[in-house]
């Protein structure tokens, strides 16, 4: 756990912070949902997994994720070499919390005849379980080379494998998992804020519930969202994802205006991630000076998990046949 020091009003946080990034060498990632601080200063913005393979391409010898656990693993599984930390190693995930390795094996168990089709959002050790990885921007292109009767275990989100389903009438058996921040959003307040703009569009994430997504005009990851944010002629965009997405739009479109879709209570502040929100300035600057907390994973479950994103890569570059696929 990181420890923060009782006083750092000496320090410029900002300085210190461009200094260690050339003296460790090292690369500064940051998820579209970090508070705008944080993407402002990084070397790289975007979804995990395009993250991850940005840094993977570089000389860095020290990657700094801000972003959450599952997403630092990812770093560390496609960068085995490099130094890998978290600002605060407490940056977790409700869908990799509700996805528990040992129960997730039990399950894969049961059901010997399907094939497990997982979410990034989970542990390395649900990764190193799994046959094949998505992203939200991936899973349509891979789910669609599956064979009609393949059997698929889709978790942890219920509302992201809902969605394909539902989307492309494939039966598959649902992971109970769900984003405590895409939970939050309100079908009644959105509608309602619909009525007050309706000539704007709603882009939803698919990790939203069904009353969500139903009422989206464009439904894809965070950023297919922000790309649909360029081309839309409507002025205005009503946002259903967490909402420190907006900033970038705001600074790549700054002649629209972009409003997050609201909470039970008619505003968007239930919806901001408390996982996210963990990482700050200072802790960033700690975990530079002090390569602390760094993540560690043990070889061979590195290579376990390393071969269901390799799969994913693979699928998503539609260089694996549908002959290719079966059960572990």
């Amino acid at each position: 756990m990181t420890v923060m020091p009782a006083d750092l009003s000496g320090i410029d946080v900002r300085a210190e912070i461009e200094r260690l990034r050339k003296e460790r060498n090292a690369v500064i990632l940051a998820h579209y949902y970090q508070r705008p601080e944080l993407q402002d200063l990084a070397d790289f913005v975007g979804d995990s997994l395009e993250l991850s393979r940005k840094a993977a391409e570089t000389d860095a010898e020290v990657i700094a994720f801000c972003g959450v656990k599952f997403m630092a693993d990812t770093a560390k599984i496609l960068s085995p070499n490099k130094i890998v930390v978290l600002p605060d190693i407490n940056a977790g995930c409700s869908l990799e919390d509700s996805c528990p390795p040992e129960k997730f094996k039990a399950f894969r168990e049961a059901h010997p005849d399907h094939i497990a089709l997982t979410y990034i959002n989970c542990s390395t050790e649900v990764k190193a379980l799994s046959d094949i990885i998505v992203t939200s921007s991936s899973a349509e292109t891979i789910l669609q080379q599956i064979p009609l009767d393949q059997k698929i275990i889709f978790g942890p989100d219920r509302h992201l494998g809902g969605y394909l389903s539902r989307k492309f009438n494939r039966e598959m058996l649902l992971w109970p998992g769900v984003c405590i921040v895409h939970e939050a959003f309100s079908e009644t307040e959105l509608l309602k804020l619909r009525a007050q703009h309706p000539n704007a569009p709603i882009a939803a994430h698919p990790e939203c519930p069904p009353h969500i997504v139903d009422h989206a005009d464009y439904v894809g990851s965070t950023s297919g969202i922000l790309q649909y944010a360029r081309t839309i002629s409507q002025d205005t965009l009503i946002v259903a994802t967490e909402p420190h997405i907006i900033h970038q739009m705001q600074l790549s479109i700054p002649d629209k205006t972009f409003i997050g879709a609201p909470g039970a209570d008619g505003n968007c502040n239930c919806n901001i991630c408390p996982y996210m929100a963990l990482n700050t300035l200072e802790k960033l600057y700690i975990a530079l000076r002090d390569l602390t907390p760094r993540v560690e994973i043990e070889e061979p479950l590195r290579l376990a998990a390393k071969k269901s994103l390799d799969r994913m890569l693979e699928m998503a570059s539609g260089t694996v046949g549908k002959g290719d696929l079966g059960t572990r």
